[in-house]
């Protein structure tokens, strides 16, 4: 499995027929890769659940290589599973700087790189990557992980496949919208978006709105494309503007 985060629902289906799969996580600046999801011996006893819920993680530290978390102020972030902030990463194997390009803003002080990644790291070092930067839903002064909310939507038995984006808001600055691509024969309410959400996450990190479309666009490597999508929702919300409420064409909105 590449090119992205693999959510608990595939790992399990995955596992069901044999097949275990470990996260592992890297970038080209990394040479390639920067943390594994080994589970420690503590961890073996477990109930099955549990143990998934870490699996999901990206993982531990490689040796020879440094995590530091920090916040928005460039404060140390607690390492509590839960708090999260952008990761910054070194070690002798992770690329000083650009070609042709000495000075950069990804690499900071003291050796470290800027991954772009909002993330969370536990007690016993297991990173989970929350958002990229870029893709995190800022909302009211809170961060809303669009990929939590499409983790979660991916175990729907109607929905294919998701992408949560931000949409412009005035009062919050942005909301965030679930775009899905359905199974056949399958339908999918905003009704049944709010139930699928509600008890999970915090009641404001729940969508506003939720669009169908025909197909999901990706990058060349898999991995959802953001910006296409982010134009999908614009471009449906301005259809909607001129139609009274519908959208027309391939797109819908419920």
């Amino acid at each position: 499995i590449g090119g992205s985060a693999s959510p608990s629902i595939m790992i399990s289906r995955f596992q069901n027929q044999g097949v275990m799969v470990r996260h592992v996580w890297g970038m080209t600046e990394t040479s390639p890769i920067g943390l594994a999801a080994t589970l420690k011996t503590k961890h073996e006893g477990l109930p099955a659940e549990q143990k998934l819920s870490l699996q999901a993680k990206q993982g531990r530290p490689l040796f020879g290589m440094e995590f530091c978390i920090i916040g928005a102020e460039g404060e140390p972030i607690a390492r509590d599973g839960n708090s999260f902030g952008s990761m910054l990463v070194r070690g002798p194997w992770v690329a000083a700087s650009y070609f042709n390009s000495p000075i950069s803003h990804a690499h900071a002080a003291e050796g470290w790189f800027d991954t772009g990644d909002v993330v969370t790291m536990d007690a016993d070092g297991f990173v989970q990557i929350v958002d990229r930067t870029k893709d995190v839903v800022k909302s009211g002064g809170e961060w809303i992980s669009s990929i939590e909310l499409e983790n979660i939507a991916q175990a729907h038995p109607a929905i294919k496949e998701a992408a949560v984006v931000a949409k412009p808001d005035e009062r919050w600055g942005e909301r965030p919208v679930l775009v899905v691509q359905l199974n056949p024969e399958m339908n999918f309410s905003t009704q049944d978006m709010v139930d699928l959400y509600t008890g999970k996450v915090p009641k404001w990190s729940i969508p506003d709105d939720v669009v169908v479309v025909d197909e999901l666009p990706h990058t060349a490597t898999g991995k959802l494309l953001k910006i296409a999508i982010r134009a999908i929702v614009v471009n449906n919300l301005r259809m909607e503007s001129l139609d009274d409420g519908t959208a027309s064409g391939d797109l819908y909105r419920y």
